[in-house]
């Protein structure tokens, strides 16, 4: 019981290191622009002005790349999520010669840094005339990722086998396995892995700055470099501005991380047992 306080104390103070940049950005968005990086450690704005989120709605369509960021990270986390669970199914439930090393090739592409296969990826999307639309952002997600691949196989193999050799006595084929029985009980894994696809898609900046050079299909991360490029080059550094966009950039992944939060909290306590 001596310990707990203890707990609370460094889990408070844990709590406002990581929450201090966030609230920074939100006071800093409500300031004028004389005002924006004074008083650091103050919490609130002072003076108020929130101008500048009706200000940057009118500087950039910001309401476009919003809809554009929006679509993309489905499509990204709703196919890997899915082609994921597929592979990762095989690798829990079939048991064949080599089944291992090839589940060990799979985890060791992780290993491999984004910059090795960025060029080929870039040639390969190109040959299909695909550069210059927003395809390149999701589709690559079709093949799966390893990470996810590894999350919910070892989710899966926590599943008792006779679950599914009951379906399988039944009738069930392996493909109904999969869509009737490994899906409905792995969704707090299958939430984790969308959602975490979901943020990685949401602030991803590399891909549309290689892919995108239309700014009617940017997204938000692109147009938020897009938005601090044009002030830069015209001399004239909105701040007040680059941080109102951050902030509306920042709040619906905010609120999709709390609407998923119990099944976020149960899918990492229960996966990676075994």
């Amino acid at each position: 019981m001596t310990r707990r306080p203890f707990f609370w104390l460094m889990l408070a103070a844990a709590s406002v290191i990581f929450l201090y940049p966030f609230v920074w950005l939100v006071v800093a968005s409500l300031k004028p622009r004389s005002y924006t990086f004074s008083d650091p450690f103050v919490p609130w704005p002072d003076p108020f002005a929130p101008e500048s989120y009706a200000a940057v709605w009118e500087a950039a369509p910001m309401l476009a790349w919003l809809v554009n960021t929006v679509l993309v990270g489905l499509a990204a986390a709703v196919t890997v999520t899915l082609s994921s669970a597929f592979v990762a199914f095989g690798f829990a439930y079939f048991r064949f010669p080599g089944r291992n090393v090839i589940f060990a090739s799979v985890l060791g592409t992780m290993m491999l840094p984004a910059a090795v296969t960025l060029v080929p990826t870039y040639l390969i999307w190109h040959a299909a005339g695909l550069t210059g639309t927003q395809v390149p952002l999701w589709a690559g997600n079709l093949f799966g990722s390893a990470f996810y691949i590894f999350l919910l196989r070892q989710f899966l193999l926590g599943v008792p086998r006779y679950v599914f050799e009951a379906a399988r006595v039944d009738g069930a084929s392996y493909l109904d396995l999969f869509w009737r029985i490994a899906l409905p009980l792995a969704k707090p894994a299958l939430i984790i892995a969308f959602v975490f696809e979901l943020k990685a898609s949401w602030f991803d900046l590399m891909k549309p700055l290689i892919y995108l050079q239309d700014p009617a299909l940017f997204t938000l991360p692109r147009g938020l470099k897009a938005i601090v490029d044009q002030f830069y080059q015209g001399g004239d550094p909105k701040w007040e501005l680059v941080l109102a966009a951050s902030v509306i950039t920042t709040l619906p992944l905010i609120v999709v991380f709390f609407a998923g939060q119990r099944y976020f909290v149960q899918g990492v306590a229960t996966t990676g047992h075994r």
